[in-house]
Parts: structure tokens; C-alpha cells; sequence
């Protein structure tokens, strides 16, 4: 498989490095050495003409330690607070071990709400090509600070897979505090096995992946292989390895089998139909028949009123919605043209009879095919 792994990471010059609490912490806080170790591979790559850019966790945990506290935040008040205390330190360690190297660092602190909006999507992709053109290595971490349940991207593992669509990366190392996909929990009583390539993310392979998080983490197995769905879906392979292990960049890069490669698919979504699919929170649901489900499918068409049976949700013009067919499986996901009270208006009807019923007819179209992501990787939670 070497000879297969080689061939996906040739062209790798453009990498997101996503690296977990359970790496960059040790028994007293952030783990210093690990952190220059992970930061001399990257320097390293970086005067090679690679060009990195990190989604890095750790202020969390840097702030409890420096406030001398023990044991589980209780409140959100409480873990936004350390963020604020940890993330200074947590750029200026990243700042002074790249600065050992001449290289310069930048911050950017995101929330959902940030990539939502495909204005200010743009305007970060925009930014981060300009640092990167710049030999500066931006690290990236969700704003803590102020992010609410409404605009959090829930664990890091989500915001690197988001990002690697924003940067239109080669390649998304997840380093963690496993040597990767096991297919069983290794921390079970019976002997569990590596899996080292992934062609396909099925079922199986998600029920391998434990939703137990780290103790000082966020995100399990289970939110790595989903973070994997969404990479793979953009045509980005998606490695997650050992974090603490020396030289693993390196070895990733060269093409040995360290961790597990999760192959991407052979029909990659683009990049606003990746942001439709994967960054948009769904804000309602359509059923239709079968007859609109394969005229989207398989013939590329746009979603018409006559095809569809039930609406839930309460959606408003331009809200992402996702399509159900008659057996209740998700093929589709798009941007709406009608509210969810007039879609219920005109549903099953032709649309000739839509400006009869609504007073007006702005489009024939209840979800035009420019606006779909139509794609099996989709997840009921997208």
C-alpha cells in the first residue's frame, strides 16, 4: 500500500495540520518539547516551499494550568475564561518556536458564524492565501471566547475539516493521541487492529470510532472519522496519526504507513457545494418522491414543487435544507428559494400553478441545482 499512499501524497505541498489537546498537553499544561518537536518538522517542510497552516487546540487547557485549576470546567462562563487566560500563552509558545526558525505566526480565532456567511468564507480564504504567500504559517482555533452553542463548531476536528475546504489543502494530518483507526477500542481487553487505509467510509468504519473523548480533549474517534467524511467529500485525502510520535510529519509526507489514510472520493463536491453540504447548518428538511429524487440524481436536475410531499421545519428564503426521499434517506442538501410556509403552499403542484397559489412565482425552481450538494458522504446532522 506504500506505493498507493506515495502516490496520493506526491502533490501534497499545501497541508492543514490539525493537532489535538491529548499532543500538545502533559502533566504540567502545554508540552513544550512536543510542541517544538512538531514545530521543527513544519519549519523544516516549510523552507522546502510547503506551505502549512495549523488548526491548533490547547488555550483551554493552557489557561486551567496557569489558574492552577484542577479537574473539569463546570460552565461555559468558566471554559471561556480559560480560553481567554491560555490562548495568549498558547501563540506566544507557537510564536517563539517558529520564531527559532525566522518564521512568522498568525492568529486567526474563528466561530461558525464567521464561515457561514460566504462573504467573510471568501474573505478568510482570501487572508489565509495571503499568509500563506507570505511564508507566514497561520494557526487557527475556534474563538472560545465568545463562541455559544448556536455558533460553535462543536470540536476542532469539525473546524479543520471546514478549513481544509477554505484553504484548498493537498492534504489534512489529524494528530491525536492514538496511532489511528482502530477496529476495535485498543483500550479494550481484546487485542485491537490498525486499520491503515480507508478507501470508503461506510457504516462499519464509523462503528468502529469511539465517541470517548480525551479527558483534556474535546472530539473522540467518532468526530475524526466524521471530520474525515467531510475532507474526503472535497477530494483531500485525511490522515490522523499519532501526534506525539517524532518525525511523524515526515514520515506521513514520504509516504510510509504511519497512521491511517482515509482515501477521497472520486467525485469530489467543489467548493460552494462542499460550504452548502458541510459548513451550512440545515434549518429544515423536504421529502419527495421518487420520480424528483432521480431527477436530481441522475439527471442533474434542479428540485420542482411537483416532486415534493411533506415539509418540516421553519425555513426561510435562501435557508440550507435537506432533501429525504420516499424511504427516508438523505441524497441532497441545497439553498431554498420559497419559505418553508410557502413550499407547503405549492407542494405537489406544477409550476404554473405557483404564482396562482402565492400571488407571485420569483422562481420555478424550489431549490435550483446550482445551489445543491447532491452526495452520498452527506450526514443526517449536516
Amino acid at each position: 500500500m506504500s506505493g498507493e499512499r506515495k502516490e496520493y501524497l506526491k502533490h501534497a505541498k499545501r497541508i492543514l495540520v490539525k493537532v489535538g489537546t491529548g499532543t500538545l498537553t502533559g502533566a504540567d499544561g502545554l508540552d513544550l518539547a512536543i510542541i517544538e518537536q512538531l514545530v521543527d518538522e513544519i519549519a523544516g517542510f516549510e523552507k522546502q516551499g510547503y506551505q502549512f497552516v495549523m488548526v491548533s487546540s490547547g488555550a483551554i487547557a493552557s489557561g486551567k494550568h496557569r489558574m492552577g485549576i484542577k479537574g473539569a470546567l463546570k460552565s461555559l462562563p468558566e471554559k471561556q475564561a480559560a480560553a481567554s487566560i491560555g490562548q495568549g500563552r498558547l501563540m506566544r509558545v507557537y510564536s517563539n518556536a517558529f520564531g527559532r526558525h525566522d518564521l512568522y505566526v498568525a492568529q486567526l480565532l474563528l466561530t461558525m458564524s464567521d464561515l457561514t456567511d460566504r462573504t467573510r468564507f471568501l474573505n478568510i480564504r482570501n487572508t489565509l492565501s495571503v499568509l500563506m504567500e507570505w511564508g507566514v504559517v497561520p494557526i487557527i482555533n475556534e474563538n472560545d471566547t465568545v463562541s455559544v452553542d448556536e455558533i460553535k463548531f462543536g470540536d476542532n476536528d469539525n473546524l479543520a475539516a471546514i478549513m481544509a475546504n477554505i484553504m484548498e489543502a493537498d492534504l489534512l494530518i489529524n494528530l491525536t493521541n492514538t496511532e489511528g483507526l482502530y477496529d476495535r477500542n485498543p483500550k479494550g481487553g481484546v487485542k485491537a487492529r490498525l486499520i491503515q487505509t480507508v478507501p470508503e467510509i461506510t457504516e462499519d468504519i464509523e462503528a468502529f470510532a469511539s465517541s470517548e473523548a480525551d479527558p483534556v480533549g474535546m472530539g473522540g474517534m467518532k468526530s475524526k472519522v466524521l471530520a474525515a467524511r467531510k475532507v474526503t467529500a472535497f477530494g483531500i485525502p485525511f490522515i490522523i496519526a499519532l501526534g506525539k510520535r517524532k518525525g511523524i510529519i515526515r514520515e506521513i509526507l514520504e509516504g510510509n504507513e504511519a497512521g491511517t489514510l482515509f482515501l477521497p472520493v472520486k467525485e469530489a463536491l467543489k467548493s460552494r457545494q462542499h460550504w452548502i453540504a458541510f459548513t451550512l447548518r440545515s434549518r429544515g428538511k423536504l421529502y419527495v418522491d421518487d420520480g424528483a429524487r432521480d431527477a436530481v440524481l441522475l439527471k442533474g436536475k434542479s428540485l420542482l414543487p411537483s416532486g415534493i410531499v411533506a415539509v418540516e421545519g421553519d425555513f426561510a428564503v435562501g435557508d440550507p435544507v435537506m432533501c429525504f426521499d420516499s424511504s427516508g434517506k438523505l441524497f441532497a442538501k441545497g439553498l431554498v428559494n420559497y419559505s418553508a410556509a410557502d413550499v407547503d403552499r405549492i407542494k405537489g403542484l406544477r409550476t404554473t400553478r405557483i404564482e396562482q397559489v402565492l400571488g407571485n412565482k420569483p422562481y420555478d425552481e424550489v431549490m435550483h441545482r446550482d445551489n445543491m450538494a447532491v452526495t452520498k458522504v452527506l450526514s443526517k446532522k449536516s
